[in-house]
């Protein structure tokens, strides 16, 4: 459906008619034809009759309606959405202009850039986009049939049968089929058994298609016997509590005919009370398959505690984390994919069912192989799949061909097409606010690892974000992410120290689905142009570039385009050339990550929507003056550049959060010549108060001095500090928002002097880079009280008192990375340090002969890393205490280390660590 589109319209015009931008406006639109006069109240009209164009969107999508007629009509409404969402861009840059220009006079101020309208044309513009959206209404109610029961009736609840039949049987049933979850199965039926007092609630997670209702159903089909009675209920989205009491008292009364025919007459009043009694009297057992919605699972919850007296159970499958939450840590059980030899041993018993041992070929297996990879450990797709194999021709040739058109097949073949709409249904249940976000995620390439913080900010750069409350943009967009992630729309690959989602990616068959819905909602089309593929794109606002061998061709109107994306770091210079700028004015980000240009044109500037710019591994060595008119840059992104300056005025650009800027000198390991910052003495960016990012600035005087006006500051890395700056840094304790500091002296021999330094309240993150003075380690800033610091690195400090002891006041450590930081001989951890630290480094300490741990030290940690020692000569003493260690890593250590270590080995010492490298 078009929701997305006009959503982002609505909240476009909503920007432009708000309480700041209309008092911008009124002093340009006073003495103006009343046509622009009325621009606030026309763009206000148009708002409304969207939002009631959402309204019906919404209707038609929640009852499946669909035909050509409404389909080409929804069509029309993105169209017009987009051409709103274009109009309304162009007015707030002028009246955003307006406000930067002051005095200029409005034809100078409108002709910047010369791409843009004037506010006259703006208001004629407005004028027709109003008068098409009436149309729009009108022809809807010309054409399209009424929907039964209004628009302001609800549907009845579980009305869509055909979800209702694809979730009971696109399950399989066999025994056979519960490959690679017996450890799952054997846990779920323990607990039903388990000996305890009051009732139990146990939950049963995983994306859709993983098999919870495979599991859930054999063992409720074995087990159900030995329950007083027994109640399927099959919960959809739709579905409300009183119905699903209905339902449930319908199961548990199947054996008594006459009451079951009751139950339709029965008041819902009248149900609980019986309900009540069933639970007091009886052992019961009930399923509810596919929860969606926290709400009605905490009063099913409510009834079933209160008034079951019985032990009985309840069982609850559903996709949402926040709903498996319910039940007890013990008793909620999370389905993965299958592992590669599970998935291969499921696929062959559903292809070859007809044969028991059967013996496949070298070449059929590898195609077989390519299959099942493609459908990534998820039995829903390898069963139907295989269904249908075991009814084709077991050749070479038939399974070459099907892998090639594998995802034609699931979308298309009636046979797999409960596979798509199955893992659709996890989209159709989204929220509004989270489709676009979720979309956004399939214009990368195939198993890319997403990082957290560049998907946020790309979603800010294309307003997917609302603001809630005193939560800044990043924070809600992060609770949009956590949100995805809970409902298995996506997957974590991998967490930072304190559980933070760091990386994460999709499942490729979701992917796949997400690519078709994006290109027919024209949200976002991929282009690849690798032999064999289709590299069609769509008239799109979004293209991601996968791979092009050749120049550019886009079938998509480049004044549409919004955001470009390139990941084929060989592309032609002059293939993205040609959108920057004039015919590409709408853009909002632009990636072009990768490529070996060293310039880009001074026309950028005239991007005036650009929000996200991001240039990272490129040769850039400078910037063009231009880019000082970019006033909605938010997003500035130059990493492992050539950059070193910014161009004069760069303070301009007030809307900037991100700033990420930095030269890579060299590879080494050495840190004060791994990279270089840009400067800050001419470049005024203090004067940026709305940055949240700045990594990396070079120090200086006058920067520092002015640092306390960046009060919006999470993320700060500076480097080339001197001592004489130090008195004044320690203004940094009035950056009440800072989350993460890195501070790096200008050389090795400098000394940061930072015994004043008091951490500000909010500090996670800090990493000192030089020789510290002595004083620091008893400073305020490792002995203060309620200390918020996570992860720590000391680099090159050299200190030649012990930092340890210190170090083990800060309780909250998950991640501590020592680095050259101690001159002394050894390093001891006592009972009861660090008592939540995950991973630890010590690295580049020549002089460190002995390391000990004390029982009770460190007792989570998971990673250990040895590095440098190059007088340690054995294996850390105690390290058999470290009973959660997982991965240990030496390298660069005594020459005799070696044989300690084997020994160690040997004699059993360190044969609870599962994972040991030694280079």
């Amino acid at each position: 459906m078009a929701e997305i589109a006009v959503l982002l319209a609505v909240r476009k015009i909503s920007i432009a008619v708000a309480g700041e931008m209309l008092n911008l406006a009124k002093p340009l639109l006073v003495k103006k034809p009343d046509l622009v006069t009325s621009l606030p109240t026309n763009m206000e009209l148009i708002k409304e009759e969207l939002e009631m164009i959402n309204v019906f969107l919404k209707k038609t999508s929640a009852r499946g309606c669909s035909n050509t007629v409404l389909d080409t009509w929804i069509i029309q409404v993105r169209r017009l959405s987009f051409d709103i969402e274009d109009i309304v861009d162009q007015y707030i840059y002028a009246i955003g202009e307006q406000r930067r220009m002051g005095s200029w006079s409005m034809r100078k101020i409108l002709n910047r850039p010369q791409v843009l309208l004037s506010l006259d044309r703006i208001a004629i513009e407005v004028d027709k986009i109003r008068e098409k959206v009436r149309e729009l209404s009108c022809r809807r109610d010309r054409w399209i049939q009424p929907i039964p029961g209004g628009l302001d009736i609800e549907m009845p609840e579980n009305s869509n049968k055909q979800e209702v039949h694809i979730l009971r049987n696109s399950q399989p049933n066999n025994v056979d089929m519960l490959v690679g979850i017996d450890k799952q199965r054997e846990n779920l039926t323990k607990l039903l058994y388990a000996e305890k007092g009051s009732p139990r609630v146990i939950t049963i997670l995983g994306m859709g298609g993983l098999g919870k209702s495979t599991l859930v159903h054999h063992v409720y089909k074995r087990e159900g016997s030995h329950f007083d009675c027994r109640a399927w209920v099959s919960v959809s989205q739709l579905c409300s509590i009183d119905n699903i009491l209905r339902n449930m008292f319908k199961e548990l009364y199947v054996t008594d005919e006459k009451k079951e025919s009751d139950v339709a007459k029965m008041s819902i009043e009248e149900i609980r009370v019986d309900l009540k009694q069933i639970l007091n009297k009886k052992r019961c057992i009930i399923i509810l398959d596919d929860v969606w919605r926290a709400s009605i699972l905490l009063e099913i919850g409510e009834l079933f505690f209160r008034c079951s007296g019985k032990r009985s159970i309840l069982v609850v499958a559903t996709r949402i984390d926040e709903v498996a939450s319910i039940a007890e840590d013990d008793c909620k059980i999370t389905l993965e994919p299958l592992n590669e030899h599970d998935a291969w041993v499921l696929f062959c018993r559903k292809v070859f069912w007809k044969t028991e041992n059967s013996i496949v070929s070298q070449e059929l297996q590898k195609w077989g192989q390519k299959i099942v990879k493609k459908c990534e450990g998820l039995p829903l797709a390898i069963v139907a799949i295989g269904s249908l194999l075991s009814l084709r021709d077991k050749s070479e040739t038939e399974w070459k061909c099907f892998y090639r058109q594998l995802i034609w097949e699931l979308q298309n073949n009636p046979d797999l097409n409960h596979v798509e709409w199955i893992l659709n249904l996890s989209y159709k249940h989204l929220p509004n606010y989270l489709k676009n976000c979720f979309l956004y995620c399939a214009m990368f390439p195939e198993d890319y690892l997403l990082r957290r913080k560049k998907l946020i900010r790309l979603w800010i750069a294309e307003g997917f974000i609302e603001q809630r409350g005193s939560m800044s943009m990043e924070e809600v967009a992060e609770s949009y992410l956590v949100e995805l992630v809970h409902r298995s729309m996506l997957q974590v690959t991998e967490r930072n120290s304190f559980g933070r989602i760091r990386r994460f990616r999709m499942h490729d068959l979701v992917r796949e689905l997400a690519i078709k819905l994006s290109e027919k909602e024209s949200f976002n089309s991929t282009y690849d142009d690798t032999p064999g593929v289709i590299e069609d794109v769509s008239d799109s606002r979004r293209v991601s570039v996968l791979r092009c061998n050749k120049d550019l061709k886009l079938n998509i109107d480049p004044c549409r385009l919004r955001t470009f994306l390139l990941f084929d770091t060989t592309m032609l210079y002059s293939s993205w050339s040609s959108l920057v700028p004039s015919k590409s004015k709408y853009l909002a980000v632009l990636d072009l990550s990768g490529l070996p240009i060293e310039t880009i044109p001074h026309s950028i500037g005239e991007l005036f929507n650009l929000k996200y710019l991001c240039l990272n591994d490129t040769n850039l060595k400078s910037l063009p003056k231009s880019v000082t008119r970019l006033h909605n840059l938010q997003t500035l992104s130059l990493e492992r550049t050539q950059l070193s300056s910014f161009p004069r005025g760069f303070a301009k650009l007030k809307k900037l959060r991100h700033i990420l800027v930095w030269k890579l000198l060299h590879t080494g390991s050495s840190s004060f010549n791994h990279s270089i910052g840009v400067g800050s003495a001419n470049d005024n960016l203090w004067d940026l108060t709305e940055l949240q990012t700045l990594d990396e600035v070079r120090a200086s005087e006058r920067f520092i001095s002015n640092l306390e006006n960046l009060v919006q500051l999470r993320s700060l890395y500076i480097s080339d500090v001197r001592s004489k700056y130090c008195s004044q840094l320690c203004t940094l304790s009035k950056l009440q928002h800072l989350l993460r500091l890195n501070v790096k002296a200008c050389n090795q021999d400098e000394v940061l002097m930072l015994e004043a330094l008091t951490l500000p309240p909010e500090l996670q993150t800090l990493q000192l880079t030089g020789r510290l003075a002595e004083g620091v380690l008893k400073s305020p800033m490792f002995s203060a009280p309620g200390n918020t610091l996570v992860r720590l690195s000391l680099c090159g400090c050299h200190l030649t008192e012990n930092p340890i002891p210190y170090l083990s006041k800060l309780s909250n450590l998950t991640s501590l990375q020592v680095k050259g930081a101690y001159d002394g001989q050894e390093l001891g951890f006592h009972d009861g340090w660090f008592p939540k630290l995950k991973g630890m480094s010590l690295t580049d300490m020549e002089h460190i002969t002995r390391i000990y741990i004390e029982k009770g030290a460190l007792i989570c940690l998971e990673y250990l890393k040895l590095d440098g020692l190059k007088e340690l000569v054995s294996v850390p003493d105690g390290m058999e205490f470290l009973s959660s260690i997982q991965d240990v890593y030496f390298r660069s250590l005594h020459p005799r280390f070696r044989q300690n270590l084997q020994e160690s080995v040997e004699t059993g010492r360190l044969k609870h660590i599962p994972v040991m490298q030694f280079q």
